[in-house]
């Protein structure tokens, strides 16, 4: 019964210190977290980008189920191209970053789009893709005014059956203290 006691006092002195701690907290100034826009420049090439039709055999897997077998198809469309990272000046002590920043992942979606505007494949069909980052110029940002570049191979299949589509890069990055952001890039697919 003690024991009992004693967790519970211990308990509510921690949920009082915590209210108390968030109630002396002033509010987030904007100095406290900082926009990725203001300090990191991005482009493509081409752009926009042109895909091909994918005849190099890549396929996608459909799971039929219900003892039916899979269909396995291939890529409708191919394309490369290559993104552009630069960290400019405008990188300060305000944003707490700590050099050097490397490049921890780059994930790849890619939708269906008409006229540059994404558009959902409704009925249960799903944009079907897959992609390899083929070449990166290095992981690692050692300072202001440094670049890096990453060259992606991306297949895709659409519901629409056309090529328009909208790929979004997401980069992802960790400063050497251990802060974590990332960069989402969109890259239009020309019709």
């Amino acid at each position: 019964m003690f024991e009992t006691l004693r967790r519970g006092l211990l308990l509510s002195l921690l949920a009082g210190a915590t209210l108390l701690a968030a109630a002396c907290q002033s509010p987030t100034s904007s100095t406290d977290t900082f926009d990725v826009d203001d300090f990191l420049e991005t482009s493509v090439s081409p752009d926009p980008i042109l895909a091909d039709g994918a005849n190099d055999g890549k396929t996608y897997r459909i799971v039929r189920g219900n003892n039916q077998p899979d269909d396995i198809l291939p890529y409708d469309w191919k394309a490369r191209f290559t993104v552009n990272l630069r960290l400019n000046d405008k990188t300060d002590d305000d944003d707490n970053l700590t050099f050097p920043i490397d490049v921890t992942s780059a994930t790849v979606k890619v939708q269906q789009a008409s006229g540059g505007i994404v558009n959902p494949p409704t009925g249960g069909d799903v944009e079907h893709f897959e992609y390899v980052l083929s070449q990166a110029s290095s992981s690692r940002f050692d300072g202001i005014n440094t670049s890096n570049s990453m060259a992606l191979d991306v297949w895709y299949d659409l519901p629409s059956l056309h090529k328009e589509a909208l790929v979004t890069v997401t980069v992802s990055f960790k400063d050497a203290d251990g802060v974590v952001f990332s960069k989402a890039i969109d890259v239009k697919v020309a019709p």
